[in-house]
């Protein structure tokens, strides 16, 4: 796997506008690059999931919360488990939504982002004192203060 492109804009440089992400959505990440650096594929038991259900997401890194997008970027609100919010523009890829994007700290990433079968049924998201769960069909994330815990069902 190659890290794609940026695309290209009329002035000739890349172009940092995005798509907002789909309303419903269970997504694997497949490869991550950090500050420019190569790109790194997931392994298997290394698994990233991010689930979005309308405004609210949870991620199996360990934070939830909701999204916004302000017609070029999409930002993830960290309202449950690792604080902090993170900043990218989304394009499609075929089936696949590429990320460009800043954390809090300045770093910045590249992550690509692939649809889960299994998506259709039961969606919503769920909080509590201290938690948050997003279900998107068979996929199921929650978060709570110590971690982010992924389960298909």
């Amino acid at each position: 796997m190659t890290a794609p492109e940026p695309e290209p804009t009329a002035g000739g440089g890349g172009d940092d506008r995005g798509v907002p992400v789909p309303e419903y959505g269970a997504w694997l990440r497949r490869g991550i690059s950090r500050n420019g650096g190569p790109l790194i594929e997931d392994l298997p038991d290394g698994e990233v999931v991010w689930l979005q259900a309308g405004s609210y997401y949870a991620d199996s890194r360990g934070f939830a919360g909701t999204t916004s997008f302000d017609g070029s970027h999409v930002r993830f609100h960290h309202l449950t488990g690792e604080p902090g919010d993170d900043t990218g523009a989304f394009r499609w890829d075929g089936a696949d939504l590429v990320e460009r994007g800043m954390n809090p700290d300045g770093s910045t990433f590249l992550e690509i982002w692939t649809p889960l079968p299994g998506t259709d049924g039961t969606t919503g998201s769920w909080s509590g004192p201290h938690h948050h769960v997003v279900r998107v069909g068979r996929h199921v994330v929650h978060v709570d203060s110590r971690a982010g815990t992924y389960w298909r069902l």
